[in-house]
């Protein structure tokens, strides 16, 4: 054997040695998962100094965990972490969509939602998939809620309006959305038996853009906000401020 014919086998072996000693390479699911681990403690480094602050919610204030929780699974729908903060609650260790939040999503793939009727005794919304002809439509009646006992809690004593669009919101972006939830399928409203300042106008798209575009005639008083397209007030002439705070949609005039 040649030195020429030994050079390239050494050269072979070497080569065989140095994979040998590192190990077969990452599979693609071990890539993504190290990755996802590098996020997960970014977030949290950032949950940890955003817990104390009044830019999180009232629910996750001070829970460093739920926010992390809240700000992954926000990554998962597209949204930015501090639109996250405002549009995910942690109910019972499990991240779920505000309402508005839901509608949101699942407009931004594309689907349509309307509401086409709303009062404090029933909600009718329709929605239908991106491209399709088809519109499919959900009710919820102050009846339905009452036979599932939903009508003894304190909130929809306060605002059934609120309740059933929130009801109806989760219940049809399931039925025509559910590939753009990835496993959030229940509004915070269904969870958690609250609502967020959310009083929507009727047969209207809903949108932010749609509910601010116009103002009306009159606003309830007292109110901290005047020309909005809905109000925030809880019942009794009384301002509900954590629901104000917590809030995307609403902003004060003078912030506007």
């Amino acid at each position: 054997m040649t030195s020429n014919e030994i050079a390239p086998r050494d050269e072979q072996q070497t080569v065989a040695t140095t994979q040998q000693a590192a190990g077969p390479a990452p599979t693609a699911g071990a890539t993504a998962l190290m990755q996802w681990a590098q996020e997960a403690d970014l977030a949290y480094q950032m949950a940890q100094k955003l817990a104390a602050t009044s830019f999180v919610p009232q629910s996750l204030r001070g829970k460093p965990g739920d926010i992390t929780a809240a700000i992954l699974a926000g990554a998962e729908l597209g949204l930015k972490p501090m639109a996250t903060l405002k549009s995910i609650d942690v109910i019972q260790g499990t991240p779920a969509l505000r309402a508005h939040a839901m509608r949101a999503v699942v407009q931004k793939q594309g689907h349509d939602i309307e509401l086409v009727e709303s009062d404090a005794t029933h909600c009718v919304m329709r929605g239908r998939r991106k491209g399709s002809d088809n519109w499919q439509t959900v009710e919820w009646t102050i009846q339905r809620a009452a036979q599932m006992k939903l009508t003894d809690k304190a909130e929809w004593k306060k605002q059934p309006q609120n309740m059933l669009v929130a009801r109806a919101t989760g219940e049809l972006c399931r039925l025509i959305a559910s590939d753009a939830l990835h496993g959030m399928a229940y509004v915070s409203e269904e969870l958690e038996g609250t609502t967020h300042a959310e009083v929507l106008p009727q047969k209207a798209p809903l949108s932010v853009a749609a509910l601010t575009a116009s103002a009306p005639t009159s606003q309830p008083e007292p109110g901290p906000a005047a020309d909005t397209s809905y109000s925030v007030e809880v019942g009794g002439g009384t301002w509900d401020q954590n629901a104000i705070d917590d809030s995307i949609d609403w902003q004060p005039e003078n912030e506007q």
